[in-house]
């Protein structure tokens, strides 16, 4: 009888446990590696974010993170890509401010920016520094206005990507001056740092994170910061709103998010083992090496946060000209 109860009541906690589960997947989450889309290329400043923030995440949860570079059409290929992944937690999408320009641009994607997936937290802000080669002889922004009001439309600015984050600040720049010149998209951040090094294309937006150590080499000049404020990896340089340039400033962040079924409390669990990896001082301290200012948000207040950037990023959209081919 004794042995009988004691068979009755392990079954019955069993029944119990695999419920539980099946109502909250997240206690079996994550069940095999994940993988983390970045639409970029390796290299760029995103990229690095996402390599630094997934190396802890890999201890934390005990399993394998892959990062999986797919870059182009202004990081919608990754996106794509994302957008329609199993939303059980598995994949996620390491992206940038640009996420909410491609709306504007890339109208006919075939995912929806918010409806398809679903932030996690913004993982930096990353102020771009705006550089040039030291051969051009131009050392400091008011030099740069006057040069290019001097030969108007001969300036020529890059980007990692038409209608990309370094695009946008340009511009926030360009129209804040009253200059014209040419835009020179390019596939990443790496591509675009090699022709401003060598002269071929003027200047270049740049996040800190790509550009620091090659200001400290003396190999690129950085004029000034794009972001609303100074960058503590470059405290001594001004911002271009500073340097006279009104309504210049753009904030480049980068941001987690994933498929927007994901279920709630894998969300949440997610959304916690993140910030615990940010928060770790080791963390902490090659992010902020790297130029990359904290900014955390929860879920809900991500979600908000990209609503509004979509709505202020399409004004800039229209009022720069910016197309996409």
């Amino acid at each position: 009888m004794k042995n009988r109860l004691c068979l009755t009541l392990v079954a019955v906690a069993a029944t119990t446990a695999a419920r539980a589960q099946a109502v909250d997947p997240a206690s079996a989450w994550p069940s095999k590696p994940l993988r983390v889309v970045v639409p970029f290329t390796a290299g760029s400043a995103t990229d690095a974010v996402a390599r630094i923030v997934s190396e802890r995440l890999s201890t934390q949860l005990g399993q394998t993170i892959v990062v999986e570079n797919r870059p182009g059409a202004g990081g919608t290929i990754g996106v794509g890509i994302a957008a329609k992944a199993n939303p059980d937690g598995h994949t996620l999408l390491v992206h940038s401010s640009s996420y909410t320009v491609t709306p504007t641009t890339y109208p006919n994607t075939p995912y929806n920016t918010l409806r398809d997936l679903s932030g996690i937290t913004p993982l930096a802000n990353l102020p771009n520094v705006l550089v040039i080669a030291p051969a051009k002889g131009l050392r400091s922004v008011k030099a740069l206005i006057a040069a290019a009001k001097g030969k108007p439309g001969a300036m020529t600015y890059a980007s990692a990507g038409a209608g990309s984050a370094t695009q946008l600040n340009a511009e926030r720049f360009r129209l804040g001056a009253g200059i014209d010149g040419v835009h020179v998209p390019f596939k990443g951040t790496p591509e675009a740092l090699t022709e401003v090094l060598t002269g071929r294309v003027d200047i270049y937006f740049c996040p800190v994170i790509s550009v620091l150590q090659f200001i400290k080499e003396g190999r690129l000049l950085g004029l000034a910061v794009g972001s609303s404020k100074r960058s503590s990896a470059l405290p001594d340089l001004q911002t271009t709103l500073e340097a006279g340039v009104a309504n210049s400033d753009y904030n480049f962040w980068v941001g987690m998010m994933v498929p927007a079924r994901t279920p709630a409390g894998i969300v949440t669990r997610l959304h916690q083992q993140t910030l615990q990896s940010l928060q770790a001082p080791d963390i902490a301290a090659r992010m902020a090496k790297l130029g990359a200012e904290q900014m955390q948000m929860t879920p809900r207040e991500f979600d908000a946060y990209i609503r509004r950037e979509i709505t202020s990023n399409a004004a800039l959209v229209k009022a720069a000209g910016i197309t996409i081919n």
